[in-house]
């Protein structure tokens, strides 16, 4: 007959591990999307028609989202060492594809909108929104929509990519925070919705994501492992 004992110490400390990865799950949601909706809700920016609204809100929570892209890897091992690493890295792998594929099309949706509306060709409108080179944000925005299509095709393709893992692994890290540092500086220049908090919240989740991908690359004991 199988014994089918389990010791005490061992039923508390899988009890403990299963309560660490739902308040790891809360706390995700509650800062990567509950934060930019509660901000987003409470900011003084005047309000416009759904479908704006509704544009700026997908925009803003899957830009959030690309934030926790930092938290959601090898990077943050302290935080989801209770996680298994191959499941933490498959919701890294399709989050990433699905809010990059919103993102990628974050300059056609700021037209769609003109297509209910009377005034500018939404068609013009874009060619001129691309072509304002006097504009630091604009710029800021092109570079930082190459970065992510860059990110997005290498990180698709890369078993097809001759380069070793640990190259390409270099690679999207160093993209990803030339990708983080462009956009955020884009958002903060000429999103909407951007104020104080929202400002605060994505300075400190890019900054702290940033100082745990560069802890992972130069510090030699994470450089060992």
């Amino acid at each position: 007959m199988v014994s089918t004992y389990r010791h005490p110490v061992n039923q508390i400390q899988k009890t403990m591990q299963n309560k660490i990865k739902i308040y790891n799950r809360i706390a995700a949601i509650l800062i990567f999307i509950g934060l930019p909706i509660l901000f987003w809700a409470l900011g003084d920016a005047p309000k416009r028609s759904v479908l704006k609204e509704s544009i700026s809100l997908l925009t803003l929570v899957s830009f959030s989202l690309m934030l926790m892209q930092f938290y959601l890897a090898r990077s943050n091992r302290k935080i989801i060492k209770e996680h298994k690493m191959s499941r933490i890295i498959n919701w890294h792998r399709y989050l990433g594809y699905a809010f990059v594929t919103v993102l990628l099309f974050h300059p056609l949706l700021i037209i769609v909108p003109r297509y209910y509306e009377a005034g500018v060709d939404p068609t013009d409108a874009f060619i001129q929104m691309l072509s304002t080179f006097d504009n630091p944000g604009i710029i800021l925005g092109i570079v930082a929509w190459s970065l992510m299509l860059v990110l997005g095709i290498t990180s698709l393709f890369r078993k097809v990519i001759p380069l070793s893992y640990k190259t390409w692994r270099t690679i999207h890290g160093i993209l990803s925070l030339l990708f983080i540092a462009t956009a955020s500086w884009h958002a903060i220049k000429l999103g909407r919705h951007i104020d104080t908090p929202l400002i605060i919240f994505i300075v400190t989740a890019g900054g702290i994501g940033i100082l745990l991908l560069l802890k992972t690359y130069f510090l030699p004991s994470n450089k060992k492992a």
